[in-house]
């Protein structure tokens, strides 16, 4: 179960995250999402050809950071697996969704393959601030 307070700060406002992965070489591979939370679990939304999706589907454990935009000595930090990848409109709505949050407006990057929202479920969490 997630921490209600990383919950919030990963549901509310636009505060963004820090995804990290692991590549085939066991390197460590980070990347800048939105992040979201389900109350559960935490969200972001990527595309199949990218790196981060790749390592993922090869080894499932990752970690993520996320700041709060007011405050950056706010932050939580999360361990966890990938329990779920969903594609098809589910997949492109989340990230319309979040564009929304983030920008305001429509997601305005060209879709080069195809959408996925991931769900990963918290193993390890801490919230500092």
């Amino acid at each position: 179960m997630l921490d209600p307070r990383i919950h919030e700060l990963a549901h509310e406002g636009k505060n963004f995250a820090t995804l990290t992965t692991l590549s085939k070489d066991g390197t460590p591979h980070s990347t800048i999402v939105w992040i979201d939370s389900d109350g559960e679990n935490l969200t972001y939304n990527t595309e199949i050809h990218r790196a981060q999706f790749k390592n993922i589907s090869a080894d499932p454990r990752v970690s993520i950071v996320i700041w709060d935009s007011g405050n950056p000595y706010r932050y939580a930090e999360v361990n966890g697996n990938i329990k779920e990848t969903i594609k098809g409109d589910e997949a492109k709505n989340n990230i319309e969704e979040l564009s929304h949050r983030y920008t305001g407006g429509p997601y305005q990057m060209p879709i080069q393959s195809e959408r996925v929202k991931i769900l990963v479920e918290p193993v390890k969490q801490r919230m500092q601030g």
